[in-house]
This record gives C-alpha cells, structure tokens and sequence, in this order.
C-alpha cells in the first residue's frame, strides 16, 4: 500500500445559527450566545470548574468525537483574555481536566484495543490571540479545548492521498522553521531543559505512522506504561514539562526575530537552558537573523507570523500499541489530525451524518456516564439526549 497522508470526508449537519448581520463569522463563533447554544444543542456533561464536554457538531469523525473546553464565555467576555494553554489553567482547573483526559483516552483504549484496527489521538492547539480576529485561519472559539478522535484504520486505507504540498500539512519534516533550519538545537534545548521519568525520547521510526508516514520530523516522546501511565499525576507534570519547554523556545526565538540580540523574555519555565543552549548558540541565532531580514522586505511575510507562541500537542497510539506525545509549532492554524498526516474534509450532507449518528452518540453517552461516576461532572439534558 501506498505511503501517504490521507483525505478523508466527514459528513456533517449544517448548525441552525445565523450570524448577526455586520459580524464576522469567527467574532460571532466566539460570543456568549455560540458558547450557550453549543451547550444546548451538543453539551454532554459540565462540572463547577466550567469544564464542558460536547459533541463536535463540525467535527473531525464521525466514529467517535469530542471536546472539552474551558468555557470562561462568561467569566471573561474578552475573547482576547480567556486561558488558551494549560500553562495558564488555574490548578484546580486543570487538575479536574487531566482527570477528564485520563478517563477519556483510556475508554479510547478500551473500546478499541487493537491498533490495527482504530487510530486514537487527543490533544489541543493553541488558541491566543496570535492573529486579528478575522484572519484565516484563525480559530472559531478562542477557549482552550482538548479533542478527542479515532478514526477507523480501513477508512484510512481506503481513502486517497492527500496532496503531500497541502499547506496544512504542517509537520515538521516539511513545513516548521524549528524542524527545517533548528533541528539539532532543538533538540539539544528539550533534552538539557527536561527532567522525565514517564516520558522517553524515541526514533522517528518508532513514532511514524506506516499508512501516512506522519509525524514528519518532531520530537516525540513514548509514554512508559502506556495507558496506566495517565492515572499518575507525575505523567500530566511531564506532558506540561514538554509544553512549558516548546513555549521557552519559541518565545525566545520570535524574541530574537523582533529584535536584534533581545534579552531573555520574562517567566521563562527553564532560564539556565534558554541561556546556555539558545542565546550563545549560532545554529539558534542564524536563522533569527534570516527571518527577520525576510520580514523587514516582505510585509505579507511579516504579517503572517505567529508573534505569540503557537502549538499543538497531542497524545496518539503508534503501530505498535504504544501512546506517543508530541508537540508541533502551529504555523497556520491547521487541525491537529494533520501532524498525523490526516486530511478532513468537511461536507454538509445530513443523511450521511445521521446514518452514523446513533452509534457515535451510544459511544458518547458511555464515556460520560463514566465520568459522572468518577464525580468529574453532571449531565446535561439536550433534545437529542437526557442529562443520565
């Protein structure tokens, strides 16, 4: 079988919203009015802490798809000022969402063990206000939100190739700055910054999907006793480690494209590593001095950077069983199923969805019972489901 990514199709029903008139869609997407509807049409369970888990009604598959999100809609109706990383979740937030995320991947598992068979992954893409509002590309609702995917292996294989120079094929062996001109020192930074225990660096053999041949070129890490590993809070320290490590080196680097021989930025997670290994390192500093030259003589370059740091960081099971994180500089705004090499296609087409509607809503309601079992919320009742 052909080496690829994959282009698949997705069908969707179209959302009954209408867009108040002189608003952009994406300014509208991130009210108070969206947030409640998404709760009233799609919201599956909520707890105190504001976490809600919803059904993707634009998703990314139809076999199993879901979201938490951080719904501060209310608490801070500034779209610009709501937590769009973990790194800036209140503790007992995202102590409540780890929990969430556990129970969740580990019905992933579960529910469809053999690797062969599903493709499991879930994760988050930044979200801050690293753009305009009405820039494409731009996300929908700028509150941090984790997805939660599989996608069925004989539709992988059974869909085309994807155009290998689709521009949202971000992944590091084509597409990233780090990965093309600072690889080696990227590397060198996350290993001197990091201090893991659960997590350990593997090859890219190990990590590369054979159907799609995705990820391309990033740092992954395996995760040692696998889906058991979740239930240990030591494992969500070291998953915010690889964060925390990723933003000190693209807030530093984009800090050197600014300006010339600019000062370390201010909370820096890992200050000795950011000053031995980046600011001193000519392999680090070279390409700063390139990408700031091209953004003095090309405004429409310029205007595209992502000034701000932009990521995403996923969980997702190789070939061989095991549950693998990386983390991507999101270059474009692009889905996170593209660092796996995998393309959606969204069509609206309401028979097809509700054809496959009634096993994706059984498989939904079984994880969320499990999650009010484990006291990590209460149902919400919507004219599609009750609230138990």
């Amino acid at each position: 079988m052909t080496q690829g990514p994959r282009e698949i199709t997705t069908p969707f029903r179209p959302i009954p919203l209408e867009v108040p008139e002189g608003m952009a869609p994406n300014e509208f997407f991130n009210s108070t009015e969206n947030l409640n509807d998404l709760a009233h049409n799609n919201g599956l369970l909520i707890n105190p802490e504001n976490l809600l888990l919803y059904r993707k009604a634009l998703g990314h598959s139809t076999e199993f798809d879901t979201s938490i999100i951080f719904n501060t809609s209310r608490t801070t109706l500034n779209p610009l000022g709501r937590p769009v990383r973990r790194t800036q979740v209140p503790d007992d937030v995202k102590h409540v969402w780890n929990r969430m995320n556990q129970v969740l991947i580990d019905y992933m598992v579960e529910r469809y063990p053999d690797p062969g068979q599903a493709l499991i992954l879930a994760g988050e893409a930044s979200l801050d206000a690293t753009w305009p509002l009405t820039s494409p590309g731009v996300p929908s609702i700028r509150m941090l939100h984790n997805h939660f995917m599989v996608f069925p292996m004989d539709d992988l294989r059974a869909a085309r190739l994807a155009d290998p120079t689709n521009p949202n094929l971000t992944d590091g062996g084509q597409h990233s700055l780090f990965q093309a001109y600072m690889r080696d020192v990227y590397r060198e930074f996350f290993d001197r910054a990091l201090e893991l225990d659960i997590l350990e660096p593997v090859e890219s053999g190990d990590s590369r999907l054979r159907l799609t041949g995705y990820p391309q070129g990033l740092p992954c890490w395996r995760i040692r006793g696998g889906v058991a590993a979740l239930k240990e809070i030591r494992f969500w320290r070291e998953y915010d480690l690889i964060l925390k490590g990723f933003l000190d080196f693209y807030r530093t680097f984009f800090s050197q494209v600014s300006t010339r021989n600019a000062p370390m930025p201010r909370d820096i997670f890992f200050p000795d590593a950011v000053e031995n290994v980046l600011l001193f390192n000519n392999d680090f500093l070279r390409p700063a001095k390139k990408v700031r030259d091209q953004c003095i003589r090309d405004p429409k370059y310029a205007n595209a950077i992502r000034w701000q740091p932009a990521f995403k960081q996923l969980i997702y099971r190789n070939d061989a069983g095991e549950l693998i994180v990386t983390i991507s500089q999101n270059s474009i705004g692009n889905a996170i199923t593209e660092l796996l090499g995998v393309v959606v296609r969204r069509v609206p087409d309401v028979d097809a969805y509700e054809a496959r509607e009634a096993a994706l809503l059984e498989k939904l309601l079984e994880v969320r019972a499990r999650l009010i079992e484990a006291d990590l919320g209460e149902g919400i009742a919507t004219e599609h489901w009750d609230a138990e």
